[in-house]
C-alpha cells in the first residue's frame, strides 16, 4: 500500500539581505538553456541561492538533438573544483552529466577531499528516449565512486534500470525494490522520479527505512527538457537551506511542477521544450 502523498506550500530561500547559501553544480553547458547547468543556475537564482559550476561538456544543442559535445579534461575539472571549493566552499553540490569514466573519477577525489555538507548525485545516464548513453564502466563507477558519497541519488526509471542492469521499472513493487538495492550500494536516501500511476505522476523517497511517495498531476506536454535538472537542483537548494530531506524533496517538486505548468503552452523551439522556471512573485 503507498503511503498518503505529502503536501507543502513552497517558499524562497533565506532573503537577499542576508549572505545566500552557496550551490556548487557539476555538469554540461546546454546552449539551449533548457538543461544542465544553465537549469541548474536559473533554479538556484529563483530560490535565492548563489550558484557556482564545474563545466565537464560544453555542448551544441537545441530542442531536438544534441549534435556536438566537447568533453573537459579531467585535469581542468580538477582545477575548476579546486578554484571553487579551495575558496568558496559550497555547503551543498549536485552533479549532473558526467559521462566519461575519467570524470567521475575525478570529480568523486575531489569530493572526497572538500566533503561539502550535502550532496545530491543526478545520475544523467539515459536520453529523453531513456537510451543509454554511455560504456558500462561509467554505470560502474557512479556505483563504485558516486553512490557511496551520495546523501541524495535522484534517479529516473531509465536511470534505475541502467544503474542496476534491470529491465523496465513497470510496478510500484519493481520501483521500491530497486531503490532498496541502490540504497544497499551506498546511497543513503534515494528518490526515483517520474512513476505514472494513472493520471498522476510520484517520485518515491526511500531513506533506508520508509518509502515516501510525492505525487503531482501528470500534465501532458513535450516541454519538460531539464525538469530532471531543475528537481534535483532544487533539493539541493533546500537542504543547503536547512530543509530536512522529505520536506526539500516535497518543496522541489512543487516548484519543478509549476515550471512545468508555465512553459506546457510554449513553442519556443521545434521538439523537446524548457520549462518556465521564474520567480514564484
Amino acid at each position: 500500500m503507498m503511503p498518503a502523498s505529502l503536501t507543502f506550500h513552497v517558499s524562497r530561500l533565506t532573503p537577499m539581505t542576508h549572505e545566500p547559501v552557496k550551490l556548487l553544480t557539476i555538469g554540461g553547458s546546454d546552449s539551449g538553456g533548457a538543461a544542465g547547468i544553465q537549469a541548474d543556475l536559473k533554479t538556484w537564482t529563483v530560490l535565492g541561492g548563489y550558484g557556482m559550476s564545474v563545466i565537464t561538456a560544453v555542448t551544441a544543442q537545441n530542442s531536438r538533438t544534441v549534435q556536438e559535445v566537447a568533453w573537459m579534461t579531467p585535469h581542468f575539472v580538477q582545477a575548476q573544483l579546486e578554484a571553487v571549493l579551495g575558496d568558496y566552499g559550497a555547503t551543498a553540490v549536485k552533479t549532473g552529466f558526467l559521462g566519461r569514466a575519467e570524470l567521475v573519477i575525478a570529480v568523486s577525489s575531489l569530493l572526497q577531499k572538500y566533503r561539502p555538507a550535502h550532496i545530491v548525485i543526478d545520475p544523467v545516464l539515459v536520453n529523453h528516449r531513456g537510451q543509454n548513453m554511455f560504456p558500462d564502466v561509467v554505470r560502474q563507477l557512479y556505483l563504485a565512486y558516486l553512490l557511496p558519497l551520495a546523501d541524495l541519488v535522484t534517479p529516473n526509471l531509465g536511470e534505475t534500470a541502467v544503474l542496476l542492469q534491470t529491465s523496465t521499472i513497470d510496478s510500484y513493487a519493481s520501483l521500491c525494490r530497486a531503490a532498496t538495492r541502490l540504497h544497499e550500494i551506498g546511497a543513503k536516501n534515494v528518490l526515483i522520479k517520474g512513476f505514472r500511476a494513472g493520471s498522476e505522476l510520484v517520485d518515491v523517497l526511500f531513506d533506508g527505512q520508509q518509502f515516501t511517495d510525492f505525487r503531482q498531476p501528470h500534465i501532458q506536454t513535450s516541454n519538460t527538457h531539464g525538469s530532471g535538472d531543475t528537481l534535483s537542483a532544487a533539493i539541493c537548494a533546500f537542504l543547503a537551506q536547512g530543509f530536512p530531506l522529505t520536506d526539500a524533496v516535497a518543496q522541489a517538486q512543487q516548484f519543478t511542477h509549476r515550471a512545468i505548468q508555465r512553459a506546457a503552452s510554449w513553442q519556443l523551439g521545434g521538439g523537446h521544450g524548457p520549462l518556465g522556471i521564474f520567480s514564484e512573485k
